[in-house]
């Protein structure tokens, strides 16, 4: 299976899964779906550190690529993640350049980076890790405020990131917005419109956390990784719609939620 570097540097968008329940069989079973990316949410996520390595494990099994959001721009568990098979991480709240280097500082390897070499999983499963690493790694800061977008050129500029992840929920907050997609306000959409912007003046890929019945309208916008549904999304919603159908009503109305 081509990396998620391989698909942005063909120009192809990448579509994916969010995973926030602690389970190896949602995990295979994600993966087997089809979708360019599983991540795994250490943030928001019930994850922990060796689930995540269990379910990175069951998302490979299944032919995915495993991708996860760490808890935050920290070198340990950075590594720690990279070193247990996931191909790509996305580190939340990155709001300046002197941030954006410490995600490349974490997750390269000597001289780009300063990532210790021990890949206990990873190199089981890559022969020649070290050098496959150094393609097969994806690095993504998360853009989420507004302090965020004022250094947005800056951001885009380190070398080794290879995309940016706007989380619409903390971006909306910063805003003065409620948190959510907010795509009926103008201070919300001339937001995404500035990172799309920077990022194509950048080359570097924008990506965003959505819903299905939001993709078409990202892609028009112009960004290029778009989560599509998360686990908890699709469950509450599948279980929601078959009740009603059962009960004989009709199903609820598409939700805006993003979790």
């Amino acid at each position: 299976m081509d990396t998620l570097r391989a698909i942005w540097n063909d120009g192809r968008e990448t579509l994916g899964v969010w995973l926030t329940i602690p389970s190896t069989f949602s995990a295979e079973a994600a993966a087997r779906a089809g979708y360019d990316y599983v991540c795994l949410d250490n943030q928001h996520g019930v994850l922990d550190y060796q689930t995540s390595a269990a379910m990175a494990q069951a998302v490979l099994l299944g032919g995915g690529t495993p991708i996860a959001r760490v808890p935050w721009n920290e070198p340990g568990i950075i590594g720690k993640m990279l070193d247990a098979g996931i191909q790509g991480v996305v580190v939340p709240m990155v709001n300046s350049r002197a941030e954006a280097e410490a995600v490349v500082r974490s997750g390269r390897y000597a001289p780009t980076g300063a990532r210790s070499f021990g890949p206990v999983l990873s190199g089981m499963r890559q022969q020649g890790y070290f050098d496959w690493s150094k393609d097969g790694v994806a690095l993504i800061p998360m853009i989420e405020t507004t302090e965020a977008i004022a250094n947005l050129d800056d951001i885009l500029s380190v070398p080794g990131i290879d995309a940016v992840y706007v989380g619409p929920a903390d971006l909306s907050v910063t805003l003065g917005l409620p948190p959510g997609n907010n795509d009926d306000s103008a201070a919300f959409t001339e937001a995404l419109q500035t990172i799309v912007k920077g990022c194509q003046n950048a080359g570097v890929v924008p990506g965003i956390h959505a819903t299905a019945a939001l993709v078409e309208k990202r892609l028009e916008q112009g960004f290029r990784m778009i989560t599509v549904t998360s686990d908890m999304l699709a469950m509450r919603s599948s279980l929601a719609a078959d009740l009603a159908t059962a009960r004989g009503a009709r199903p609820a109305g598409k939700s805006g939620a993003m979790y």
